[in-house]
């Protein structure tokens, strides 16, 4: 077997690991967002009225996005000092069983307040798992690439996104049709007990997994950070705060295009859920390839230029969806949404490697993850309740498309005050053989 064959069956395997993996949690997360829409509000605030049992329940949405940088920060901090692998499985486990979790919480009627806190506790649990888990999952593909793939590569775990909004939705869809009238009261637990199933699958692909090589390189240099999270914000305080407002534009609005238009769409224009949902389905599958199109595509052409056409193009979209979805046309709400996720993936490609070259190996997990993750706070989070406050005091999709413009300035300021880091090639020759022998 020669030198090279075991280098790209690790790679593979890594490859596979990190999206499988992202893949769980990612549909794990999703399925919160969507049955937070549809059902929470009345299960856990039944006291509330219609509009505050929304912003109520989308609040819980935003306690999880605000979780992601605690995570991030303590799973950088042990992946950049430990290893991937090790914190990849930790996070699959909190994500996984957190969900589990939620599947059986009594409601409101049943235990009364303790019900909303619980949620709101295993929703934490959750955050901080997705919050450590997308920088160790993007580094382990990215780190086992070539130089010139690195975008391709990193672009690959980020299926897990389309992957898992498509797994959710479809999930519910079934358990819609199933459950029938029944959905409100038992339907919308079983995909979040089905997780148990999903852990089972990640856990045995991840153990698999061999350590990247540019960080094993780290380990056999002796040159690993003691510690790395506190290193990366006092040398690259620049690179956290723009990779976190550059994603303003890709992350914003993507919360609105696949969970606030479930809210808008039935409460506002009367919509059938289902068909919003199987909308949803056919804009996820395209992403399949989306994707992995725009990591590619940046590695021809510069992730900045491709990165930068996706801001302007989600600028430029933000009174169109709208104002197509208000038409209540099936074919126009399709197109809508499609669009509004092809224009996300633009984005959503070459993400990952653009924020990721941007810090050396030793604190690239810490760095990047907090940099990634803070957008949680900033864009992620707030957007469904800024979206649902802005609809209640308007009655109008307007402000929310304003709010999508601004999102796209910031962004593109963000992007062009970004530091430029030259790539470093992937010492993978220097310990592939060591690691190669631990298969």
């Amino acid at each position: 077997m020669s030198r090279s064959a075991p280098e790209r069956l690790h790679r593979r395997r890594a490859v596979i690991a990190s999206t499988i993996g992202t893949t769980i949690e990612w549909y794990d997360f999703f399925l919160y967002g969507t049955i937070a829409a549809l059902v929470f509000p009345k299960l856990f605030f039944p006291g509330s009225s219609a509009g505050a049992g929304v912003l109520e329940s989308f609040s819980t949405l935003f306690v999880g996005f605000a979780a992601r940088p605690v995570g991030a920060a303590i799973f950088g901090h042990f992946g950049d000092r430990i290893g991937r692998k090790a914190t990849l499985v930790t996070t699959l486990l909190m994500m996984g069983f957190a969900t589990v979790l939620i599947g059986v919480l009594p409601g409101y009627a049943a235990i009364g307040a303790a019900a909303p806190i619980l949620l709101t506790v295993l929703r934490v649990v959750q955050g901080i798992g997705v919050g450590g888990e997308w920088g160790g999952s993007v580094l382990m593909s990215m780190e086992w690439g070539s130089r010139k793939r690195r975008g391709l590569m990193a672009s690959l775990p980020q299926l897990g996104v389309p992957l898992g909004l498509l797994l959710s939705t479809a999930m519910v869809k079934l358990c819609t049709s199933i459950s029938g009238s029944g959905f409100e009261a038992w339907g919308w637990r079983v995909p979040f007990l089905f997780s148990v199933v999903l852990i089972g699958i990640g856990l045995w692909v991840r153990l698999k997994v061999v350590e990247s090589p540019e960080f094993a390189a780290v380990k056999v240099n002796r040159t690993v950070e003691r510690r790395p999270v506190w290193t990366a914000i006092r040398k690259h305080p620049r690179e956290i705060l723009t990779s976190a407002f550059v994603r303003l534009s890709e992350q914003a609005p993507f919360y609105l295009f696949i969970t606030f238009v479930l809210t808008y769409g039935t409460k506002e224009l009367a919509m059938p859920r289902g068909e919003l949902l199987n909308d949803t389905l056919i804009a996820a599958a395209i992403g399949l390839l989306s994707v992995p199109l725009f990591g590619h595509l940046s590695d021809r052409f510069g992730r900045r230029l491709v990165y930068g056409i996706g801001i302007v193009c989600t600028g430029l979209y933000a009174f169109p969806y709208f104002a197509l979805l208000d038409t209540r046309s099936s074919g126009l709400a399709l197109l809508a949404i499609v669009v509004s996720l092809l224009v996300h993936d633009v984005q959503y490609g070459p993400q990952a490697a653009l924020i990721a070259e941007s810090f050396g190996a030793k604190v690239r997990y810490s760095g990047a993850g907090l940099g990634y993750q803070l957008a949680s706070v900033i864009a992620g989070g707030p957007a469904p309740l800024i979206a649902a406050a802005l609809l209640q005091a308007t009655g109008s999709s307007v402000g929310i498309s304003w709010y999508i413009v601004g999102c796209a300035v910031l962004s593109l300021a963000a992007l062009l005050l970004m530091p430029r880091r030259a790539r470093e090639a992937a010492p993978v020759s220097a310990v592939a053989a060591p690691e190669s022998s631990k298969a």
